[in-house]
This record gives C-alpha cells, structure tokens and sequence, in this order.
C-alpha cells in the first residue's frame, strides 16, 4: 500500500483528521465540501453579500472573500452581519495573502482565514539565497514569530485555518533551499505545519495548488506521505487547480487535476478555480463529485474483483512515462494520438472529418487540416472518398478485410479473435482490445495473450472497462502489463454513457487525464453514441476535449496555453473580457503559455512556468512580463493587448495563422 492513497484497487477515502468550520465539520469521512471565492471588491458590502447569496444558493458549503488589507478585513464583519441578519450562515473564508495584520484582525471575524506560506513571511524577489543551517533555523525562528500571533488568535476564536500553498509563489528561501518544484510547495507548508502543531493548534486544512495539473498532484501525494510519516496522521485537503483557466480548458484542467486525486480517495473540499462568475464554478463542483457518490455506493456494496498491488511499478511523486517501444506513429516517443470514434454513427462524410480537424476545398480537391486534427478514427462503414494523407482508419476485423487501402486501413481484434491463429493480421498495425477486470466479460488466456503480445511488434494495445473504478481497473492492468515486461504502445478508452456534454467531459478528463499524469497511455479514444443530427457537432466537441486533455497533461502539446486566474476583490480590470480578448488574438499560437493575472498577488509568482505574463498593476494600468522579468510597466489598459502582441513579435513568439494543405 502507497502512503498516498488507501488504495490503488478499489475507491476509498483518505482517513484525515475533523476540521470545525464554524457549523460545518471537514475531513473525518465527512461529505467532500464545495466552495468557490466571491470577485467583487470587499468593500463594497451590498456587492459582496449578493454574489456570496449567489453563490450559496447554487449550493456552495464555504465562501472565500480577499481581505488585502487591515480595512478588508474589518468589512467582513460587515457582510458577515449582513449575510446573517438575511438569514444565510454558511461560514466565510478570509484570503490572505502578505498581510498578517489582516489575517489576524479576519480571525477574530469569520469562521476561516486562508494563508500562503509563500508570502505570509516571505518576501518574493527571484533570489538564489544561499543558507547555512545556523542561517535557515535562524528564518524558521522568524516565521515562528510572526506566525504564532494568528495561531493563538484561532485557538481563542475557534477559527479554522488553511495553509495554501500555491506552486508559483514559493518564497526564494524554498526554492533556493529545496526547488521550484513539489517537494519546495511540501515544505513550504509543512514549516507552518509544525509551528502550528508546537502550539497544539490543529483546525487546519491544507492545499498544494498549481496551474499544471502534474505538478499540483505530484505535490498532494508527497504531502500525504509525509505528514503520515512525519506526524502520523494527515490534515484534510482542499482541492484545486489554481488558474485553471475558463471555458472547456478550464474544466478540462480541473477535472484532471482534482478527480486525479478524488479517484485515490484523497480530498476533502474542492474549488473550481474559473475566470467566470464564481457561482458558475459550482455545477463543476457537482458534477465532478457525483463520479464520486457512485464510487462510494458501488465500494460499500461489493468487493473491487480488481487484484491488489503494491504499486511498485509506479511513479506517484514525479512524471516518469512508461517505455514503450513505437508502433508506426504509436508509442515510443511520439506524443499520443487521438482516435475520434465513429464506430456508432454509420457512413463517413467529409462534413464528419471537417468536425475532427480536416477540411475539404472543392475547387483544389485538397484536404487542410489543423493542429487539432484527429490522427485515427475508428469506423465500421466503408469509406467512399480519398482521405487526408496523414489520416488512418481503424476498423472491424471484417471491415478491414474489404478494405481498399491496407496501408491506411488496420484492423482491431478482441483478444480471443487475437489470439486465433487462423486469422489475418497488418504487417504494421494492429489493435488488440484488452478488457480491465470486468465481471461479465469472458475470461481468457493472459499467459498465451500476453505471450503473444511481447513479441508482436505491429500489436497496439486498447484498455478497457466497464467497471466505475475504471482508473483503478486499468492503471491495475498497466502495472500487469509492466510486470511481465510488455512494452506495447496503448491507446486509453472510455465509453461514456453519461447524459450531457459537461458529464462528458468529467468522465474523459478523469479516466484518461489521471491515467496520463502517472504516465500511462500512448493515445486516447473517448467512446459516445452520437445523435442522428448531432453527429458533426458532438464528434467537434469530443475531438477538442480530446486534446484539451493531452494539453492539461502536458503530454501533447496543440494550441495556446492560458493561465487565467478566476479573479477576486483584487482584480484591477474586468478579467473574464480581457481575457477573450487576448485569446481572441493569441489561440493559435500552438505551445506559447499566456499568463493573465488579475493583481500583483497572482502576478509574477503565480504565472509559475508561464513565458508571458499579463498582470494588473493600478487601476487602469497592465504590467507585462517576459517569464518573470518585467518588460513594460504602467501599459494604459485600452493599449495593452496590442502591447502584448508586440512582445510576443519582438521574442519571436508571433506566427501568422497557416494551413497545411494535403
């Protein structure tokens, strides 16, 4: 058993330790809490009791409002008093960030206060600082002092607290002492940890937030197995992918990043962090979590058949991908391709291939195709027109022996058709569905299968399942795979029967993203019984999804990257309309990370790997970064966007927008 999860086989939660939020219990096996963070100005009292009402009443459990300053934090107690005198008592979180007066006057005030290690202390100056050890105890010593104030002032109110570590704001003494990286966001917070518990203080939640979901999951797992080995026991965790982001990228990345950890049993409240109206984070919430309510209900009513492991061949703490050796374009190095799954829908028409990324121009008789076009698709219908050159079909076994083209057409075999001898096969390319410990599928021989398999060098494998644990049941078969050294390429499925197109997107993100973050998969095929009349739009969205997820991983890399935080009562401009208008002029500037940040707080730090930054620095004013160096201070708002562009010109960043014709 990992010191990450309870289980790597079956879905179970976490064992923390009960947190009181004002009437609201956390951890302890207690329902997974929903929040989300209010973006009007704190002292605009009305402004900010509407939008906390909102929020509630699309089912939030917790509500965060910044409190910058000493005279946000004596306006809480304002809407506070509003809220309750309207009859609303659901308990208020003061986010601090840099100011520990704040923090110390909204602890007296509201049932939470959030702070970042990061900046709590610290100052943030992109400085290697070389300690001795006399020298860095010397700094603990002094974060002890200024910290242990808040502590006693929680004790005495009964407030809780949050220690939230955000992966762009670590302070250069943990990146100089211990990186840029996970274990610098572990110790950042497990220094304030300490301290706490020297006080015995202990209502206190925990966050590892970061805009790239790798990182921010890689970190949660780390800190769990430390304070289980530290202090014996772990803190509950609140849940987020910060800057995640608006739109389908927004919730792809969330999706991915929270349900990663969700499906290991680990979190205890989640946020939604959107560059929208925060009360449009909540449905998100809902629908990642409902995935979990059916987990729980199917664990408590019947034993996972998946084997147990002791996961030893797998990297929980660090990116490590799984050797495969390449099959065509498949595996090895190639980053993973996108089968778009026509398999349900019948005949194939150019107007389908147009909605997965090819265009068809009459007048050349030339196929276009963009950096989101589908590399496969999977169809049983023949096909009656000449196809993309980069373009292949994958198809029934019966299918594919009429086929025209055998050098465009591959066949896919279920494992008993595989395994028949009398049966033809490509000389490059063939697709061997593999199911995951489902129930009632048909048992068959995994020695002679695997056998087989090891030394076909044309075979890609598809996993599959029709269990709910399905992340459990397939990353179970990928480690069975490595133990007997199978290094074929394998293409992640996943069937969905969820109704809605939001649903869908959880599903995907879910079982293939947390799949792929441990580094499992060479490709991905999301499965859907498309309408008569909505195959063209579905397949559209479906396909974007398809690389929306493989964006989120970092594993394949197709379009601009947008860390776009979700804005709050800093924000110094409208964030939700300055970024649609930079994306409107940078989405196809494939790979550029482009940071939009709405205050100095999430500025600099929080873009974290971004290689632009868009930042609020006064009312009115834009500062616009190169990585973290400031090229241009004090931009006049109504000119920044073009400013951006001529940035993103002078680093050789531009491109104009091209087609590749075939």
């Amino acid at each position: 058993m990992q010191l990450y999860t309870p289980s790597l086989t079956e879905y179970k939660r976490l064992a923390t330790k009960e947190v009181k939020v004002g009437d609201l219990l956390l951890g302890n096996f207690h329902p997974i809490r929903v929040q989300t963070m209010t973006t009007t100005n704190t002292m605009d009292t009305m402004a900010s009791v509407a939008q906390t009402i909102r929020c509630i009443e699309a089912g939030s459990e917790l509500v965060r409002i910044t409190a910058p300053s000493k005279n946000e934090a004596e306006n809480l107690l304002n809407i506070k008093n509003e809220l309750r005198k309207r009859g609303y008592n659901t308990p208020l979180v003061a986010d601090i960030h840099f100011t520990p007066n704040a923090a110390e006057i909204a602890a007296r005030i509201v049932e939470k206060v959030r702070i970042n290690p990061g900046n709590y202390v610290d100052k943030k100056k992109f400085e290697q600082i070389e300690y001795t050890n006399a020298q860095y105890l010397e700094e603990i010593e002094r974060i002890r002092d200024r910290f242990t104030p808040l502590i006693k002032i929680c004790k005495e109110y009964g407030t809780a607290m949050r220690i939230g570590t955000n992966h762009g704001s670590l302070s250069d003494r943990i990146m100089s002492r211990y990186g840029d990286n996970a274990i610098g966001m572990v110790e950042s917070a497990m220094e304030f940890l300490r301290i706490a518990e020297s006080e015995n203080y202990y209502n206190i939640v925990l966050s590892m937030k970061s805009s790239n979901p790798q990182v921010m999951v890689q970190a949660y797992r780390l800190l769990i197995s430390h304070m289980e080995t530290e202090l014996g026991h772990c803190y509950p965790l609140h849940l987020g992918v910060t800057e995640a982001g608006d739109g389908e990228d927004g919730r792809i990345k969330s999706a991915i990043g929270i349900g990663t950890l969700l499906e290991d049993g680990i979190g205890d409240t989640i946020r939604v962090s959107l560059t929208e109206d925060p009360e449009m984070e909540i449905p998100v919430c809902k629908n990642i979590l409902n995935r979990y309510d059916q987990l729980r209900v199917e664990s408590i009513n019947k034993k996972s058949i998946v084997p147990e492991t002791d996961g030893k061949f797998l990297s929980p703490f660090e990116y490590r991908r799984r050797d495969t050796f390449p099959v065509e374009n498949i595996g090895g190095k190639y980053v993973p391709v996108v089968v778009s799954d026509f398999h349900k829908s019948g005949n194939i028409s150019r107007e389908n291939l147009e909605a997965v990324g090819y265009k068809y121009e009459h007048g050349t008789n030339k196929w276009s195709i963009g950096d989101q076009a589908a590399d496969y698709i999977f169809t049983n219908s023949p096909i009656s027109f000449a196809l993309p050159g980069t373009l292949k079909v994958i198809s029934n076994y019966n299918s594919w022996l009429t086929a025209p083209d055998k050098n465009k057409y591959f066949p896919i075999f279920d494992e008993s058709k595989y395994l028949d001898e009398r049966n033809q096969r490509s000389l490059t390319q063939n697709f061997v569905m593999i199911d995951c410990y489902s129930e009632n599928y048909p048992a068959i021989d995994n020695i002679k299968l695997f056998e087989r398999l090891k030394n076909d060098h044309a075979a890609i494998i598809c996993l599959s399942t029709n269990n709910k644990n399905s992340v459990q049941s397939i990353r179970r078969k990928f480690i069975e795979l490595m133990e007997s050294d199978i290094k074929n390429p394998v293409v992640l499925i996943s069937e969905s029967k969820c109704k809605g197109m939001d649903n869908n997107l959880i599903q995907y993100s879910v079982e293939a993203g947390a799949l792929l973050l441990d580094g499992f998969g060479d490709g991905v095929c999301f499965g859907y019984q498309y309408a008569d009349n909505k195959v063209n739009s579905d397949a559209k969205v479906i396909n974007s999804i398809s690389f929306g997820i493989l964006q989120a991983t970092r594993t394949r890399i197709s379009k601009t990257e947008y860390i776009s935080c979700p804005s709050c009562g800093r924000t110094l401009f409208d964030l939700q309309e300055t970024t649609a208008k930079i994306r409107a002029v940078t989405n196809h500037l494939k790979g550029v990370k482009i940071a939009i940040m709405g205050c100095i707080v999430n500025g600099p730090g929080e873009m974290a790997d971004a290689d632009f930054g868009y930042v609020g620095s006064g009312p009115g004013k834009v500062t616009l970064y190169k990585g973290k160096e400031v090229i241009k201070r004090s931009v006049p708002q109504e000119i920044a966007v073009d400013e951006l562009i001529v940035l993103l010109k002078e680093n050789d960043a531009w491109v104009e927008q091209l087609e590749r014709n075939y």
